[in-house]
């Protein structure tokens, strides 16, 4: 996932028990094809390279049991170590916050919710019968990825839809390919985690 044409879309599948989504590129192309395993006690994530499942790229797992706060260690298919995101406990429960930490365990890029109004009127809403599949057409969630210069980098938002299953991501400056191979597989995880907790 090294040479990506942006912006890259994510959709989520709505047919599916797993919570598990198709990323494409600019041009339409698949690039990954994410997928989160089920019933499982520490939250474990494959990347495949497409829906055929036949190529794992990368995993995500969980550093704790069921954690709202756990870290999430990313690696290659030949078990390398490609760096971190962890929840910033406490100051999530408003606004989700995240850090995005490189392979050498130094804080590298701050993911940030933009508003924290749009979360929350988008999870009260979606409670409420029939009104609930419209939400997403109602509420976009943003989160920009700063670096440690406070520059934005790079945007995930999520994108009018029913049921609310796509996002976008656009990337705002150039960036090292490790760093935007990092920033992605960051942002997957935080799609996971904050569609459901949405």
């Amino acid at each position: 996932m090294k040479n990506l044409a942006f912006p890259i879309n994510f959709k989520f599948r709505v047919s599916t028990l797993a919570n598990d989504f198709t990323a494409t590129d600019a041009d339409g192309r698949v690039v990954a094809y994410v997928r989160q395993k089920m019933f499982k006690l520490k939250e474990a994530i494959t990347i495949y390279s497409d829906t055929t499942k036949s190529e794992i790229l990368y995993t995500i797992q969980a550093n704790k049991w069921l954690d709202w706060s756990a870290a999430y260690a990313m690696t290659d298919v030949n078990g390398n170590q490609l760096g971190k995101i962890a929840r910033k406990g406490w100051r999530s429960l408003w606004k989700a916050e995240y850090a995005i930490i490189d392979q050498n365990n130094n804080h590298q890029y701050t993911c940030k919710e933009a508003s924290a109004f749009s979360r929350i009127a988008d999870s009260v809403v979606g409670e409420i019968p029939v009104l609930g599949f419209f939400t997403g057409y109602l509420f976009n969630p943003t989160y920009n990825v700063i670096d440690n210069n406070g520059d934005i980098v790079a945007r995930l938002k999520k994108e009018q839809s029913m049921l609310g299953r796509k996002f976008q991501v656009i990337k705002l400056t150039d960036l090292d390919p490790d760093d935007k191979e990092r920033i992605m597989l960051g942002l997957m995880m935080l799609v996971l985690l904050e569609r459901r907790r949405s």
